[in-house]
């Protein structure tokens, strides 16, 4: 966000592409790299997508390696044992390359065991061919519940490493989170947590160090006008904030909103709400850069502003058509205009494609990014899970925009001024489609 001064509930941010905070990782959550904190591996940004519910499942497991022969017969049920590939098959092939790799393979006394299992399921999850159904491993489980929940336990700040260094920069201290009562500073430089330095890590792993259980401690060493400080701050609940708001000229609102988490909700609400309060004449919604979220989030979001009828509605394998519907108790009755970019995914097009539909605001900046389709979290029952596309999605009118995005009604791109960084052509545009509403 370019013009952030003011603004209320909002992460200040960063453009480096390894900026990170103790839950939102690199981010990135449609498809730049988000990595995974602590695991060193990296999940698609636009994976996350829109996600509904969570399905319990029963892997099986049977020893590979002597710990190790690892064969789900969740994977070979149904249609997908084949004659060339029965579970004795694989198990057999799976003996195989076991006895050459423990035979010839010359660095066994390295091998990860349990990576291998991993990479197992992994495998058998990206050999579908589908860019948004992931297995993940328990560590990236965990981290991915607290990116759909929006909750956390850690200290309340956001840091970035700068590309080719070992330098780790605090950007933002959340507002009365347990790192700003413990004195820490935007623009402190971290160069130890506890008695790890962070030299050499890379910033997800330093960012797993700072994260805990709730009521633990973690000291931070920070540069601070070159001084070295030290910084103890006690580990709490953080919400994340999704949301920015703030009065603009005209007495026309703008909300941001970063994702739809399960908090953004409440947080979207209390916006609407204050901007109201304030004598708000018009509103531009920002959705640029925003990946998606939780379904049940985006479409109970729009129900603050639509009239009745059709949100959306799914469509799964089987031709099973779901409707979810507003019953216009709220419907927004000012100008309004929603901002979009290449980088807006997902529930971000949900909530711009029934705008648009529904025609009570504009759509305004550059077609998004065209991810139609909706992914569920299988809970694997041993901390594991599979996010898996089961459903394509579709606007009030029967759109569908999976691959081809929503076009906005007035086109403009995003165009940088050296001599003036934080102009923004394009929420300029936007804030004189609501402007020209008002006349």
């Amino acid at each position: 966000m370019n013009e952030n001064r003011g603004m209320k509930n909002m992460d200040q941010t960063s453009n480096n592409q390894n900026e990170s905070d103790e839950i939102k990782m690199s981010r990135g959550s449609v498809d730049a790299n988000e990595g995974s904190l602590g695991s060193g591996k990296k999940k698609s940004r636009f994976g996350i997508g829109v996600l509904v519910g969570i399905v319990i499942g029963a892997v099986i497991i049977t020893g590979v390696w002597g710990a190790a022969k690892v064969v789900s017969a969740v994977f070979f049920k149904g249609n997908f044992a084949t004659e060339s590939t029965s579970r004795s098959d694989m198990e057999h092939k799976l003996d195989r390359l076991n006895a050459l790799i423990e035979k010839y393979y010359l660095y066994e006394d390295e091998i990860d065991k349990d990576a291998l299992v991993e990479g197992i399921y992994s495998g058998y999850a990206g050999a579908l061919g589908d860019p948004y159904t992931e297995y993940y491993d328990e560590q990236e489980a965990k981290e991915l519940f607290e990116t759909t929940n929006g909750e956390f336990f850690g200290i309340g700040a956001s840091m970035s490493k700068q590309l080719g260094t070992d330098e780790i920069t605090i950007v933002n201290v959340y507002e009365d989170s347990p790192a700003d009562k413990a004195g820490l500073k935007s623009g402190d430089i971290l160069y130890k947590v506890d008695e790890h330095e962070t030299a050499g890590y890379e910033l997800d792993t330093v960012v797993s160090w700072i994260k805990g259980e709730k009521g633990t401690s973690v000291v931070l060493h920070v540069l601070r006008d070159g001084k070295e400080v030290e910084v103890t701050a006690v580990r709490d609940k953080i919400e994340v904030q999704t949301v920015a708001y703030e009065m603009k000229e005209d007495q026309i609102g703008y909300i941001a909103v970063s994702e739809f988490d399960s908090v953004t909700y409440h947080q979207f609400e209390t916006a609407l709400e204050d901007l109201e309060k304030q004598g708000m004449k018009g509103l531009v919604i920002d959705l640029r850069n925003n990946p998606g979220g939780n379904f049940d989030t985006v479409t109970d979001m729009l129900k603050l502003l639509l009239p009745e009828g059709v949100i959306v509605s799914t469509k799964d394998k089987e031709g099973n058509v779901e409707e979810v519907t507003c019953d216009g108790a709220n419907e927004f009755d000012k100008p309004l205009a929603v901002l979009v970019n290449q980088y807006s995914a997902s529930a971000s097009e949900i909530f711009s494609g029934a705008v648009q539909d529904y025609g009570i605001g504009e759509i305004v900046g550059m077609t998004t990014y065209g991810k139609g389709v909706v992914q569920q979290l299988m809970d694997l029952g041993d901390g594991t899970c599979l996010k898996m596309t089961i459903a394509e999605y579709y606007t009030p009118n029967g759109r569908s925009i999976n691959g081809k995005g929503v076009e906005p009604d007035v086109e403009v791109e995003y165009e940088y001024d050296e001599n003036n960084p934080e102009a923004d052509t394009q929420l300029e545009k936007a804030l004189e489609v609501v402007k020209d509403q008002n006349k």
